[in-house]
C-alpha cells in the first residue's frame, strides 16, 4: 500500500469517527496545534493539516498538545464517550431507587443534559431515561419474584411516586400487572 492510499485509509476513518482504530494512531492538525483519536467528535480537519503519527509521544515531540474534547492522552482505548456511558450507567445501577434526572445527572457530572442525553444515547443505543427505567423494572421483577413485600413498598424502593403508577408502567412494560408477574414467578410456582 503506498503513503497515498494509507492516508486515505486514515482520512477515511476521520470522516467516519470510528473507534476501532483510536489507540493505533493519533491525528495531529496543523491549523490548530491539537492531536486527536481518530474518531474525535470536533470538527472534521482539512486534509491538508492532518499528520498522523503512531503515538502520543510522537505527537508531543512534534508540538502538538493534546485535544480537550477527545482526550487522547487517557488510557481508556474507547474514549470519553465510553466513560461518560459507563459512569453514568453505574450511577443509575446504584441510585435507581432515587429521583434521577437527565439534568441531575447532567449537573452532577458537570456536563450539559443535551450533551449528556446524545452522548449516551450513541454510546448505549437508549435514552438515559429509558435504561433508567429498564433497571428499575429489572429490581422490581427481581424483588416481587424472591419477596413478600407489598407492592408499594417495592414501587418505592425502586424509585415510583406512587403504587399505582408503578402498576402502570410496569403493566405496559412487561405485559401484565404487578400481582400477576408474582404469581407467575413465584418459587413454589
Amino acid at each position: 500500500m503506498n503513503k497515498d492510499a494509507i492516508f486515505k485509509s486514515v482520512y477515511e476513518t476521520i470522516l467516519s469517527r470510528d473507534t476501532r482504530h483510536d489507540g493505533q494512531y493519533y491525528v495531529g492538525i496543523t491549523s490548530t496545534g491539537i492531536f486527536c483519536r481518530p474518531s474525535c467528535r470536533s470538527r472534521t480537519p482539512k486534509p491538508e493539516n492532518v499528520r498522523v503519527y503512531n503515538s502520543i509521544e510522537r505527537a508531543l515531540e512534534a508540538g502538538f498538545r493534546p485535544c480537550k474534547r477527545c482526550k487522547p492522552e487517557n488510557p481508556s482505548p474507547h474514549g470519553p464517550d465510553a466513560e461518560l456511558a459507563e459512569t453514568v450507567l453505574g450511577l443509575i445501577r446504584t441510585r435507581y431507587g432515587e429521583n434521577l434526572t437527565l439534568h441531575g445527572l447532567a449537573s452532577e457530572l458537570n456536563i450539559s443534559p443535551y450533551h449528556l442525553q446524545r452522548t449516551f444515547k450513541r454510546t448505549t443505543g437508549i435514552s438515559p431515561s429509558r435504561q433508567l427505567l429498564l433497571t428499575r423494572m429489572e429490581e422490581a421483577k427481581h424483588r416481587l419474584a424472591r419477596s413478600e413485600q407489598p407492592i408499594g413498598e417495592i414501587a418505592a424502593a425502586v424509585g415510583f411516586r406512587s403504587a399505582s403508577h408503578f402498576s402502570a408502567v410496569f403493566h405496559k412494560t412487561a405485559g401484565c400487572t404487578p400481582n400477576e408477574f408474582r404469581e407467575q414467578n413465584a418459587p413454589n410456582s
